[in-house]
C-alpha cells in the first residue's frame, strides 16, 4: 500500500487524488489479512492528509478455544503525512512536532499505510476475541475444544473449594 505523491506534492493546496484498494498481505509478521476499500489523498499545507474507509480483514485467536478465525471490520483512517525532502530542492525538511515516525513521505516521496493500517487494526481489536458468542471455550481439566467434542470432566470432577457447600446441597436433595 504505497503510493508515489511527487506530483501531488507540486500541486496546489486542496489538489486530490482517490484510489481503490485490494491489498492481500502474507507473512508471519503481517496483523492484516486483507484490506478492501478506497482512500483519498488530498495536498495540505503540510504534507498529504490521508483518509478513507476500508474493510479489512484479520485473523485473531478465540480467547476460550485458542481455535484461529477470521474477523471482518471496516475501519474509518485519517492520518496526515509530513515529507521529509522539499519535492522542488531535495534538501531535507524539518518535521513538525510530534509527528509520529511511521507517517512521514520517504525521500522517494512515496507514502506507506501499511503503519497507520496496522495501528488502526490493533485498535480495532476486541478486548477478548471470540470465535462465535457462545464459544463453550477448553475443558479446564482434560483440555479438550467443548465446541467439537463433549468430555465428561465437569460432572467426574468438582473443585474442593466447593466441596462444603456441595455436601449442603446432596443433604438437602435427599
Amino acid at each position: 500500500m504505497r503510493f508515489n505523491v511527487a506530483q501531488l506534492l507540486k500541486e496546489p493546496i486542496g489538489s486530490t487524488r482517490t484510489y481503490q484498494l485490494e491489498q492481500t498481505f502474507t507473512g508471519s509478521q503481517q496483523i492484516v489479512d486483507s484490506a478492501h476499500g478506497q482512500v483519498r489523498l488530498m495536498r495540505t499545507h503540510q504534507g498529504i492528509l490521508v483518509a478513507g474507509e476500508l474493510n479489512i480483514a484479520v485473523t485473531l485467536a478465540c480467547s476460550r478455544c485458542l481455535d484461529p478465525f477470521e474477523r471482518c471490520s471496516t475501519i474509518a483512517i485519517e492520518e496526515e503525512y509530513f515529507p521529509t525532502v522539499d519535492i522542488n530542492t531535495g534538501k531535507s525538511v524539518s518535521l513538525p512536532e510530534n509527528t509520529d515516525d511511521g507517517l512521514r513521505i520517504d525521500s522517494g516521496h512515496i507514502i506507506d499505510l501499511s503503519e497507520a493500517l496496522r495501528q488502526y487494526a490493533i485498535t480495532e481489536e476486541p478486548m477478548k476475541p471470540l470465535c462465535q458468542e457462545h464459544c463453550r471455550g477448553l475443558c479446564p481439566v482434560c483440555g479438550v475444544n467443548q465446541n467439537e467434542e463433549e468430555c465428561d470432566c465437569r460432572s467426574q470432577e468438582t473443585d474442593p473449594r466447593w466441596g462444603a457447600l456441595a455436601a449442603i446441597l446432596e443433604r438437602r436433595n435427599r
